[in-house]
């Protein structure tokens, strides 16, 4: 029999997932869950958890020893589970439609196939247009007995509020791995040394040089820069997705697919501009702790401006024109003369 899926390690023991447990092993988790957090992955390994748990779980008398009998003797992984049905964005749009809402709406009302119940999970649940999540709604206000809904998402209030007030909270934050873990090891050696000359750039424009040609060298060390973030951002997109493709179910189909491989590229890309946020900081900490009282002022407007050009992403603004944006500002931001 195989074993049950683990929570994610550095989760493991924390007080929400003690919270879920109980509710599990008392059956009275409530029938929709909002699971949202900085790291989807580490959101789709909580549900997925939480699916084998429920999916293979006992549902018989209690024995002596305070276990319960399964149903089943036979383990599914959550995602090969009969009764696991799975929402995701689709197309270059990422979009999660109302045509497949009213699909999922109708396996819901069906009758789950070996288990006491069905686990619903909806991948990138602010995915959803208007239309959509209208047609959800009325799901989750008249929830079938034998279903448990695990809504996903790193930008829980762009979901209707009336969708989140149906749902019980929980907030997973990042496991604080490194933003390219899964990448090869080239292209974790290739980041760090970007965001250590990075570092080094930003000295320089505190330095004071006033000279052309150390303007020049500066400028031209930014598009360096740009250049290497593209470098690492593609490389790790491509590694990353040929990892995830292999564990993804058969019937998925070309649309699914290519939301699931832009949604790993935006990923990558939102881990690597909080590290260039984090970059920023310490620098900035740094410069305070030598006595500039400037570098207060300069980190907040680099801030402010990171946040601006992470922002215009979801707009669908080039990470390339926003990273080059960054930097372009950041020598206005940070140059002294």
């Amino acid at each position: 029999m195989s074993e049950v899926t683990p929570w994610p390690s550095a989760l493991e023991g924390t007080p929400t997932v003690a919270v879920i447990q109980r509710a599990i092993d008392r059956q009275r988790l409530a029938h929709s869950l909002l699971l949202h957090g900085e790291n989807l992955s580490t959101l789709a390994s909580v549900a997925h958890a939480i699916a084998d748990r429920l999916l293979n779980d006992v549902g018989g008398a209690l024995r002596p020893d305070g276990t319960r009998e399964k149903i089943t003797q036979q383990h599914f992984a959550p995602k090969q589970h009969p009764d696991f049905i799975a929402l995701r964005p689709a197309g270059k749009s990422r979009q999660i439609g109302v045509d497949v809402t009213r699909e999922l709406i109708g396996r819901i009302q069906v009758s789950p196939q070996i288990s006491r119940r069905k686990v619903v999970v909806v991948y990138e649940a602010d995915r959803m247009n208007i239309q959509s999540a209208n047609v959800f709604l009325k799901t989750l206000e008249e929830p079938t007995a034998s279903t448990t809904i695990l809504l996903l998402t790193t930008r829980p209030y762009a979901l209707l509020p009336t969708i989140r007030s149906r749902c019980l909270h929980f907030r997973f934050t990042d496991t604080g791995h490194e933003a390219l873990a899964d990448a090869a090891p080239e292209t974790q050696a290739l980041w760090q040394s970007t965001r250590a000359d990075y570092t080094a750039w930003l000295g320089l424009l505190t330095a004071g040089v006033t000279e052309k040609k150390a303007v020049a060298d500066q400028v031209m060390a930014a598009y360096g820069l740009v250049t290497r973030f593209n470098a690492v951002l593609s490389a790790a997109t491509d590694q990353i997705w040929k990892q995830q493709k292999e564990k993804l179910p058969d019937d998925i189909d070309d649309e699914e697919q290519a939301a699931i491989e832009t949604g790993i590229a935006n990923g990558v890309r939102s881990k690597l501009f909080a590290e260039l946020e984090h970059a920023t900081r310490a620098f900035a900490q740094k410069a305070l702790a030598a006595g500039d009282i400037s570098a207060r002022r300069s980190l907040v407007a680099a801030i402010a401006q990171l946040e601006h050009d992470t922002g215009l992403l979801r707009l669908n603004l080039n990470e390339s024109a926003a990273f080059e944006n960054f930097l372009l500002s950041s020598l206005r931001i940070w140059a002294k003369r």
